[in-house]
């Protein structure tokens, strides 16, 4: 894990922890066993004959479960099963990892979603999670059988709602960003104790109930100052939940700060709207009903699972790459900036997002051909951020609360230069900055980094091949004054592909002669050329493809001299998201924006982002 501050006397701080622990054993004072995980089976909506319920899995543990298997005999009948695999043998039910949660952290919970037959009594028995036996409670509704208060507090020891954040520190018990003798006072004072994990319980560091001697470890491992909190903002894709079958659920919010959910609409009267309102709206999932004034992704979102992590902010997207063609007539004038700007404070009120995110691509030229473009739009722009920044101040008064406002900027200085960042950055409290799909197989003269740090001298002397880069764009904002703590970089979870490109040089800045499939390749959108990371992985791993690294542009690429006559793909891996997070760091940037959350399953890179940062997951 990289650190932005150093950590003080490290060698010291570990003899210290050997000899408190080996203290606290000789005085009897040592900690017991770790609990047991804690499975909760939760009902929610309930229907003539079935019911939706969650298996939600608490590792109360210090340490992580790796590769788990949860069984249990009796209890419901599950007619289907979501976030893993359910196999049952007469009264036997085994449900195995999917793979992308396969590891639990400590302190950190799975969620299993289900529909079960019938109704659902507390009758389980011999849970077991790798074979060591777990602790069964219940959240059942009013009038069936079981222990559940129906509100979703419940007993049996729930966690209890927390700031758990990438940048939370439960050793920071006084929250002021350095683990010192004032918390380790904290946790003497209160030796002993016993008492339910939860913000109430700060001296329990480890949250198992105790403070004793795995509390001051924690405290000693972690002395000294913390590193700068920063932003994580991930990009979450309304269309995901369809044939990428990702669902709200699935969704890693304990390693982000924001999520930006993508996207929300321009109307002809030029305010903002729902653009798929059935999976924004009305999708059912557990604990949904039709007396609800709105269900779907919003909901789950914004009033179920954001509930269980007060740290995420969430955004509303406006715009995007093929929503972005009524911006320059929605900015035209004061009259149209102002229905907008209040159209997105009415937005934020109804479906409980934090901010709005404003994502036009692009102000003047170069977005779709089918988008309205005008010269106007470079000023406008930075009206309608203004007229915007102004309707969330004010909602903010009467709300007693601040309203985020965020754009998604373009890496081409071409096209920053259609903007105005040097007047329109104090209306955002942050810019992420698309410094992905730089190069792509639009261009089929070259191949190139989608995504690279520097500029390598032997790709030539092009417009692009001179300035689209990382440090060329980052720099262009810095010049023109924008603060550096308001720029936050973005990483691809995709990587961009050439087909029947020579194997001279492993493929890097050679012609190609098409693009090729991407993972999400339909009849609609033919081939692509754009792979998820995680399918990525997969092709290295079967030995066909070769990763490369150019120590120049400090980028990395996959080749492979036979698939597609030729496959040339370029994307982020842990390496390079080192050295990106070594610019963050060097430039005092803002943090790391992510392109998008299904792209990366296993979440490789979003721990990357999360070590490079110096925040815990």
């Amino acid at each position: 894990m990289n650190r932005s501050e150093p950590w003080p006397a490290r060698t010291l701080i570990a003899a210290l922890v050997s000899l408190a622990c080996l203290w606290m054993d000789r005085a009897g004072l040592a900690t017991a066993d770790a609990p047991p995980p804690e499975v909760r089976f939760e009902v929610g909506n309930v229907w003539e004959g079935g019911y939706g319920a969650n298996i939600r899995i608490w590792n109360r543990g210090p340490a992580p479960i790796v590769g788990w298997t949860l069984t249990w005999d009796r209890g419901p009948t599950i007619a289907s099963l979501w976030n893993g695999t359910h196999s049952v043998d007469g009264i036997h039910h085994t449900v195995q990892n999917a793979g992308w949660n396969a590891t639990i952290a400590a302190g950190a919970t799975v969620t299993l979603g289900f529909t079960g037959a019938g109704t659902m009594t507390d009758n389980v028995t011999d849970c077991r999670l790798n074979g060591a036996p777990c602790e069964v409670t219940y959240d059942l509704p009013p009038g069936w059988s079981g222990g559940g208060s129906g509100d979703g507090s419940g007993g049996g020891g729930a966690p209890q709602v927390e700031p758990r954040g990438p940048f939370w520190f439960p050793e920071d018990i006084d929250g002021n960003r350095t683990v010192n003798g004032a918390d380790l006072a904290q946790v003497l004072g209160a030796w002993g104790s016993s008492g339910t994990p939860g913000p109430a319980f700060a001296a329990d560091v480890n949250r198992d109930g105790r403070v004793d001697a795995v509390d001051l470890a924690g405290i000693l491992a972690a002395w000294g100052p913390l590193p700068p909190e920063r932003v994580i903002v991930g990009y979450w894709i309304e269309w995901g939940i369809y044939g990428r079958n990702y669902q709200p659920a699935d969704t890693p919010f304990e390693k982000m700060t924001h999520l930006h959910y993508a996207f929300a609409k321009i109307n002809p009267d030029f305010t903002i709207a729902p653009f798929d309102t059935y999976a924004a709206l009305d999708r059912f999932y557990p604990g949904d009903s039709w007396s609800m004034p709105f269900r779907g992704t919003y909901r789950q979102i914004n009033q179920v699972l954001k509930a269980q992590h007060p740290h995420l902010r969430t955004l509303i997207s406006v715009g995007g790459w093929t929503l972005s063609g009524p911006f320059s007539d929605a900015a035209l004038t004061p009259e149209r900036r102002a229905t907008f700007a209040q159209s997105c404070v009415d937005f934020i009120r109804t479906y409980g997002f934090d901010g709005v995110d404003i994502d036009w691509e692009y102000p003047v030229c170069c977005g779709l051909e089918s988008n309205t473009y005008r010269p106007e739009d470079r000023a406008n722009f930075t009206l309608l951020l203004a007229a915007v920044r102004e309707r969330l101040d004010a909602a903010g008064a009467e709300d007693g609360r601040h309203y985020l406002l965020a754009i998604a900027a373009p890496a081409g200085i071409d096209k920053i230069s259609n903007q105005e960042p040097h007047l329109y950055h104090p209306s955002l409290d942050y810019m992420t900055v698309m410094t992905y799909d730089l190069f792509g197989a639009w261009d089929l003269t070259m191949t190139g980094h989608q995504a690279g740090v520097s500029r390598n001298p032997a790709q030539g002397n092009s417009f692009t091949a001179v300035n689209y880069n990382i440090e060329t764009a980052i720099g262009a904002y810095l010049d023109a004054g924008v603060p550096a703590h308001k720029i936050v970089p973005g990483v691809p979870f995709y990587g961009r592909a050439w087909r029947g490109v020579p194997p001279t040089n492993h493929g890097l800045f050679q012609p190609a002669t098409g693009v090729p499939p991407g993972t999400w390749d339909d009849w609609a959108s033919g081939a692509t050329g754009v792979n998820d990371f995680t399918q990525i992985r997969a092709l290295l791993q079967g030995g066909d493809y070769v990763r490369h690294w150019d120590p120049v542009a400090k980028a990395a690429w996959a080749y492979s001299p036979t698939a597609h006559g030729g496959h040339f793909i370029s994307y982020d891996d842990v390496e390079s998201i080192a050295v990106k997070g070594e610019l963050v760091r060097q430039r005092g940037l803002g943090g790391f924006m992510f392109w998008e959350v299904t792209g990366d399953r296993e979440e490789i890179l979003l721990d990357a982002l999360v070590d490079e940062l110096g925040g815990r997951r």
